[in-house]
């Protein structure tokens, strides 16, 4: 779906400037308390902004499906991303809609650090459903991603395949997406909180490092 997706952008500005830096995906944060969040009538707009081809993502957590689906009719989204603590079931309202869900995912504390993803898998897969792509962010209390904390790229880079393409988010930037992507080999690469000066205002040149960086470790130049 897509190689490196710049996440939490709130201004039309931003959203041309990672587009032109090579990003493939654009994320618009629909998560209440987050300092990226929109509304739909905002992000429509930056959604306007972005050309054909440039995956438009929609970050919710704990919202009803229908809910999530009025705004991706609305803004005009080709993807959701599930932050929250949403039940593998809900895939089937998505998969009715013909809409991919990215399934947001933590590391377990125990000897697998995706056994919690994988067993969220397996309950999908029992109810005739999968997520596209699963996206590995840090934990931190009482946060739902942008908190600039990495996740241990070695233990994950240990863990057994999930057989699905795997996005890399958490603290990730120009100075270090190269050496996670060495370690983890994943699929894609998520960035928010490391090419801003605050937070929701992107920074031009830190996307620009951050994409020609990310694309050359991950193996894939082409724009989008």
């Amino acid at each position: 779906m897509f190689h490196v997706k710049i996440c939490g952008v709130t201004t039309p500005a931003d959203a041309r400037a990672a587009v032109e830096a090579g990003a493939d995906a654009i994320g618009l944060n629909f998560v209440e308390g987050s300092p990226r969040k929109l509304h739909a009538s905002h992000a429509l707009n930056v959604s306007k902004a972005l050309p054909v081809g440039v995956v438009r993502v929609g970050v919710f957590a704990d919202c009803s499906s229908e809910e999530i689906l009025r705004i991706v009719r609305s803004v005009g989204l080709d993807a959701v991303q599930l932050h929250g603590n949403e039940p593998p079931e809900i895939l089937d309202a998505f998969a009715r809609a013909a809409v991919p869900v990215i399934r947001s995912a933590r590391l377990s504390q125990g000897p697998d650090p995706l056994e919690e993803i994988r067993q969220w898998i397996k309950r999908a897969s029992r109810a005739g459903v999968q997520p596209a792509m699963v996206l590995v962010d840090a934990t931190v209390s009482g946060q739902l991603g942008g908190t600039g904390t990495t996740v241990d790229w070695k233990r994950l880079s240990q863990a057994a395949s999930l057989d699905m393409p795997i996005v890399l988010a958490g603290g990730l930037s120009p100075v270090n997406v190269e050496q996670a992507i060495r370690c983890v080999r994943p699929f894609g690469v998520d960035v928010a909180s490391g090419v801003e000066i605050s937070p929701g205002q992107k920074d031009k040149a830190l996307m620009q490092a951050f994409v020609l960086t990310a694309r050359m470790a991950l193996g894939v130049f082409e724009g989008h």
